[in-house]
């Protein structure tokens, strides 16, 4: 019986080079991930500084329409909701249009975005009359075209579109490829943002610019 070759240890200095190595190359794959993400952010920031605002210059439409945002977990409108809202019930009150589209499905819960925000906008005494709800769409895109849908069924061509300031850049794109006369307007926010929130928030808009430019206006596009 033959004894079996003992194990040669590879010498420290070899060891330390190795380790070396394997550090320099996640070290460069990091910097490339961060060089990469930062690139993305650059380009997203780029495309919504030249997003359209508006493909009309008029000032009155046939609609306002209010894009939705998620409910609380008790069906009740936060705040980014109710600032939507507050500010098409404004804008409805100054004779910008006779009526108002609150668009929105069921998305984080199973609480529907336009049912909630019509509540909240006959609270505020808009007549149940001038409310229409689209009660289906998921994401913007959906928000958008299924608006638009209802808008062409009955015989409406232009809308004022209401959202968060930070949104509308996107919603912009969205809509200038859709065939409506529009116009986006803010609706400003009822207590003031954290830095952080702003940051974060405006982070993520970048973010979902570039995937809308690179993925989903092509996916997910529409045919009203």
């Amino acid at each position: 019986m033959t004894n079996a070759r003992p194990l040669r240890k590879m010498p420290i200095r070899r060891r330390n080079q190795s380790r070396q190595r394997r550090r320099g190359w996640r070290g460069r794959l990091l910097f490339f991930a961060v060089f990469f993400v930062l690139g993305l952010l650059g380009c997203g920031v780029a495309a919504r500084l030249l997003a359209p605002a508006a493909n009309t210059s008029r000032t009155s439409f046939d609609a306002i329409l209010v894009l939705g945002s998620p409910a609380d977990s008790d069906g009740n409108p936060p705040p980014e909701q109710l600032a939507r809202v507050t500010e098409g019930v404004r804008e409805y009150e100054r004779g910008v249009a006779p009526r108002i589209l609150l668009t929105g499905g069921a998305v984080r819960n199973r609480f529907v975005e336009a049912r909630g925000m019509a509540r909240a906008a006959e609270a505020q005494g808009i007549p149940k009359s001038a409310i229409f709800l689209e009660p289906e769409a998921r994401n913007t895109i959906e928000k958008a075209c299924n608006a638009t849908r209802i808008m062409k069924a009955h015989g409406w061509r232009s809308a004022e579109v209401v959202s968060s300031a930070y949104h509308l850049p996107r919603v912009g794109m969205i809509f200038n490829d859709l065939p409506l006369e529009w116009r986006t307007h803010a609706a400003p926010p009822l207590a003031p943002e954290s830095a952080v929130y702003a940051a974060v928030t405006a982070s993520t808009e970048a973010l979902k610019t570039v995937r809308y430019l690179i993925w989903t206006r092509w996916t997910e596009r529409c045919e009203p």
